[in-house]
């Protein structure tokens, strides 16, 4: 069921990180659809948790914002069934082990497939541990997406390998958030990915700019953005989808040149 390769299919792709429930589930499904209608290739969908340790201060606020209006996991996956009415593009949930276990694993992942999302990120989950979710995640069809960070160095080769659905490289050490400039030699990272796999990968954590993600999009097959979307979120409320529209619009352009 591999799906999420159709993210990758019309050039590079663009992938909005947004958090469910904040300011409200009314508002992510508004926001999900304008991201679609302007390019979006496949939405990141994070399910919030009171201890998000990637994350850095604004997705953090995200989650408190979300947990506090009285989001559950239950009422994401009613939001997933909602969407998957009229969005066909692939949509995958960023959440933590800890999510996944106090539902239960084979539940959560069960239900993941029954509604249509096609993977999951689970960044606090390390590559040598991933033995816990894959089996379940392999059962149901739902892809157990890896991470590569720039200190994975001589483990890039292993986990390219064994990869599924896409590789999330991220851009630098630390939690997600905005950066002025991204440091890290991706394009030596992406190298030996290409040497070992055919799975695409795309580069999050950092980016913000139409700028910076063109030159994220310039070593790899994408790029994910967060912070950036979050913040219009925290800005404008229940008006925000015009303006993440505007903005996914903006950033799926400069990546195509």
């Amino acid at each position: 069921m591999n799906n999420i390769r159709k993210a990758f299919e019309n050039g590079k792709a663009f992938i909005p990180f947004i958090t469910c429930g904040d300011p409200d589930l009314e508002t992510t499904a508004a926001v999900v659809r304008a991201a679609v209608e302007n390019g979006a290739d496949l939405i990141e969908l994070g399910i919030p948790f009171s201890d998000p340790t990637a994350e850095g201060p604004v997705i953090q606020a995200a989650n408190i914002r979300a947990l506090n209006g009285g989001v559950t996991t239950d009422k994401i996956f009613d939001l997933v069934r909602e969407l998957r009415k009229d969005v066909k593009i692939p949509m995958v949930f960023m959440t933590y082990a800890n999510v996944v276990f106090s539902y239960g694993s084979e539940r959560f992942i069960s239900t993941c497939s029954e509604i249509g999302i096609d993977g999951l990120i689970l960044p606090d989950v390390p590559y040598e541990e991933k033995e816990e979710f894959l089996p379940i995640c392999r059962k149901y069809g739902v892809d157990l997406i890896s991470l590569i960070a720039p200190t994975s160095e001589n483990r890039i080769a292993m986990i390219a390998k064994e990869a599924e659905g896409f590789i999330y490289v991220v851009s630098s050490l630390g939690v997600t958030g905005v950066r002025s400039e991204i440091k890290t030699d991706l394009g030596a990272i992406t190298d030996i990915i290409r040497q070992n796999t055919d799975v695409p990968c795309a580069i999050g954590f950092g980016i913000s700019t139409p700028e910076q993600a063109a030159k994220m999009a310039a070593v790899s097959d994408g790029a994910i953005v967060g912070s950036a979307i979050i913040k219009l979120l925290e800005k404008y409320g229940a008006d925000a989808p015009k303006y993440v529209g505007e903005y996914v619009k903006s950033m799926k352009e400069a990546m195509a040149v």
